[in-house]
């Protein structure tokens, strides 16, 4: 039986110093979606009865393929720091937090090489 009161198990504990720059990146990473996501919604709407050539050639292009890649990668990056955020909050256990932390580390990393190949292979 744990005979501390709820104030005494946290007084002299204080704050951590650090979590701050990952919820800044994370809003940053927002803000920089907001523009990309509109471009890219209204790429693909007036893509919408296109046929493959016309496709290609829209993402062969250097300031498509750029704003893609851009999307893609800040996308992942805002995703990893959101999972992050939700496995260190709420993922108890030390081997289970540092294994889903590695799992979302390594599928974000395994997407973003993956999608940068694919578009630098059809932009280039």
């Amino acid at each position: 039986m744990d005979m501390k009161t709820p104030i005494s198990k946290v007084r002299g504990l204080g704050s951590a110093r650090s979590g701050a720059e990952e919820w800044w990146m994370q809003k940053i990473a927002a803000v920089a979606l907001i523009p990309l996501t509109i471009w890219f919604v209204a790429s693909i709407v007036q893509m919408t009865h296109a046929d493959y050539f016309t496709v290609r050639a829209w993402l062969a292009s250097p300031i498509s393929a750029i704003l893609l890649l851009l999307y893609i990668v800040i996308g992942l990056y805002h995703l990893r720091l959101g999972l992050q955020a939700v496995v260190v909050d709420y993922v108890h256990g030390g081997g289970m937090k540092v294994f889903c932390q590695f799992t979302i580390l390594f599928g974000c990393a395994v997407i973003a090489v993956a999608s940068i190949f694919s578009v630098l292979k059809i932009a280039l």
